[in-house]
């Protein structure tokens, strides 16, 4: 069991601290706590609340750093892991259907805006045999939702492009959504870019080393068929870019979303004329069978510093630690150009002996400086810049990850006005 500090007096000096807020806060004894919080230096805590999302209990609510529930809501169907709070105050949220078919860890094939009295104002289901959506979703600027897919192909069908193995496979996919007409507007899928080495034969045949822009499709021979496993996307406004987190490749992978969908099946078209070939990856050189040291083992959570905080720009990202049992977040700069053979450079990042979760997780930056830590099986840390624990919050659940919100931000705003 880790080993913590339990603050038993801490109420009175940690409201202080928030005095800022805008609501008055009452007194709050340790009995009424919600769980387990962890106080090591209140002065340093920033001053805001944490969206929980908790698969295990299937619960998403607000949570205020005294460990009470700002706000909490009722959900139709248990989560599909992602959910946030959009500006309009209600959430985005990813859940299971009553009948998913593809049933991985992560699946969720309705995607639903939730109104703060949990009535539901848009709901998206896309779950059948043959495909299902997961993990996580991402509103784009235009309004349209990105989401993460599940393809099946058949055991025939994946050996026709050079898979060993006599298996059905699940590989990955990007959608984008119009919620206003229900439909699919953009697509790229990993299907279109995939190379192999084992059959000279098929027409994918290629020299893996030579080809980083494309996918080695015998990488990992899972006997379950969830041969990639992303699990998170993140949205580069400026560049037009998706990063996706691919845990058992052990890497992030960045697409062109500039393209058209029918570029994005080829190598050539969209901003950088590569159509929806890979145009960067980082992490794990071995997966495309390049030298290099491995930076991930089994990876959540790429997401961009947004530039308002603190290391504007470069890109937190939760390595799981599978193979030592040792998670670490990483804070990196990506390079100017994208390079295969150029790593982003390790700007900074956070150890702990307590910290490990070999499932979810994240991280991200907060408006003082401080990096707000999701550790799945445990709840939620609050380190600075220099590495100081300052705040924990533990619970019984499985927590997918964190999203900090200030008092003053509109999502809070509205939600408390609708």
């Amino acid at each position: 069991m880790k080993t913590k500090i339990l603050l038993a007096l801490f109420t009175l000096f940690l409201l202080e601290s928030c005095s800022n807020e805008p609501e008055k806060e009452s007194t709050i004894t340790i009995p009424e706590l919600t769980n387990e919080v962890l106080v090591y230096v209140p002065e340093k805590i920033s001053k805001n609340l944490v969206l929980v999302d908790d698969a295990a209990n299937t619960e998403v609510y607000l949570l205020k750093k005294d460990g009470q529930k700002f706000h909490e809501w009722q959900l139709t169907n248990r989560l599909g892991n992602d959910v946030v709070l959009e500006e309009n105050g209600k959430l985005l949220a990813l859940l299971k259907t009553d009948n998913d078919k593809i049933t991985f860890g992560g699946s969720g094939g309705q995607i639903q805006v939730i109104n703060p009295d949990n009535s539901v104002d848009w709901q998206f289901v896309y779950s059948t045999e043959e495909y299902n959506l997961h993990h996580d979703i991402e509103r784009l600027p235009n309004g349209n939702i990105i989401a993460l897919l599940w393809e099946k192909k058949t055991a025939a069908q994946a050996q026709e492009i050079g898979y060993k193995l006599n298996k059905d496979i699940y590989i990955e996919s990007v959608i984008e959504i119009n919620p206003n007409t229900n439909q699919i507007v953009w697509k790229w899928s990993s299907w279109d870019h995939l190379i192999q080495d084992a059959d000279s034969n098929k027409s994918n045949f290629g020299s893996i080393s030579n080809n980083p822009q494309l996918i080695d499709i015998n990488f990992n021979n899972l006997d379950h068929g969830d041969i990639m496993h992303a699990n998170a996307i993140e949205y580069d406004k400026k560049n037009d870019l998706i990063f996706i987190s691919v845990n058992f490749y052990h890497e992030v992978w960045v697409i062109d979303h500039s393209t058209t969908s029918e570029e994005a099946k080829n190598n050539s078209g969209g901003n950088y004329n590569k159509g929806g070939d890979l145009l960067y990856r980082f992490g794990n050189p071995s997966a495309h069978k390049t030298e290099g040291d491995q930076l991930f083992s089994n990876n959540h959570h790429c997401n961009i510093i947004n530039d308002n905080l603190p290391g504007a720009g470069n890109m937190l990202i939760f390595n799981n630690g599978a193979d030592n049992k040792q998670s670490i977040v990483y804070e990196l700069q990506l390079p100017s150009s994208f390079d295969f053979n150029k790593s982003p450079d390790i700007i900074w990042s956070y150890t702990n002996s307590n910290l490990f979760s070999a499932k979810v997780s994240g991280a991200r930056r907060v408006e003082n400086g401080n990096t707000l830590i999701t550790e799945g099986d445990f709840g939620y840390w609050e380190v600075t810049h220099n590495k100081e624990l300052v705040w924990q919050y533990s619970g019984s659940g499985f927590f997918w990850r964190g999203y900090p919100y200030n008092y003053t931000d509109l999502a809070i705003k509205n939600l408390k006005s609708n």
